[in-house]
């Protein structure tokens, strides 16, 4: 009996290896980027590619093993305490894969992910959630992804339907 379970251990392990996708590297993240945006361009450690009308960046650094996928949003340099608090809430439940931040005095929608484990379909979702933030910011903040419970974003945003609603009462 424990060798036949055994036995299926081991099968069930074999088939899952041969059903991995290999490993992510430079060429096959630019395979993926290249078939989303034939146009992309290649340049150094990463790639810009246009997506939904969004300029984005993925970078590669082999030697961490990680890849940064990001849109510019706008100018840090103006950011209001209530512009820094609504990204943290959202980076907390609705922006998911995706995050706010700030580098070199811009504002980005960052992918931030290991690159050898990375999988294709993570990749193409890990793109659209930050492009999909960058395009909400200053509106919903949201990945468009379902909201991971617990936090701020439903509250506020159900307040903007409860508000719409309490003026459309008006007409």
């Amino acid at each position: 009996m424990i060798r036949l379970a055994l036995a299926l251990i081991f099968l069930a392990t074999s088939l899952t290896a041969q059903e991995a996708e290999p490993p992510m590297d430079y060429e096959r993240l630019g395979k993926i980027l290249f078939a989303l945006d034939p146009e992309a361009q290649p340049f150094g450690p990463g790639f810009q590619l246009t997506v939904s009308d969004e300029t984005v960046l993925v970078i590669t650094d082999a030697t961490t093993d990680r890849m940064r996928a990001m849109v510019a949003i706008r100018s840090a340099a103006d950011l209001s305490d209530e512009d820094l608090m609504r990204m943290m809430q959202a980076n907390f439940d609705s922006t998911l894969d995706a995050r706010y931040a700030v580098a070199n005095g811009t504002l980005w929608a960052a992918f931030i992910h290991p690159l050898s484990p990375l999988e294709k379909d993570q990749l193409i979702s890990g793109l659209a959630q930050a492009v999909n933030i960058a395009k909400t910011y200053g509106t919903l903040y949201s990945s468009g992804v379902a909201q991971f419970g617990g936090g701020d974003s439903n509250d506020l945003q159900r307040a903007l339907i409860e508000e719409l609603l309490k003026k459309g009462e008006e007409i």
